[in-house]
């Protein structure tokens, strides 16, 4: 494995473990954001190279998953606290 190879992984994993492990609420968006976006080049670069990557490319695709499930419950968070306060007034 090269490392751009090794080098790209990185990046997509370290981005998408910020986006997971965020403890500031205003910057998981952006976090998640950022780790699709890195995702979704090395799946682009994953597509166009020779060889086997099958397990990489699976592990992209759970980490889209996963990201996306906390986008979700970000979303069911954020409307729970909506309909409470309405509740509450």
């Amino acid at each position: 494995m090269s490392s751009l190879s090794l080098s790209a992984r990185a990046s997509w994993k370290d981005m998408y473990t910020a986006a997971l492990f965020e403890t500031d609420r205003t910057r998981v968006s952006e976090r998640i954001v950022l780790a699709e976006s890195e995702i979704v080049k090395r799946a682009r670069t994953l597509f166009e190279a020779p060889g086997d990557n099958s397990d990489e490319a699976e592990a992209l695709d759970d980490a889209l998953y996963m990201l996306r499930a906390l986008k979700s419950c970000l979303k069911l968070e954020t409307v729970g606290e909506l309909y409470a306060c309405d509740r509450a007034a």
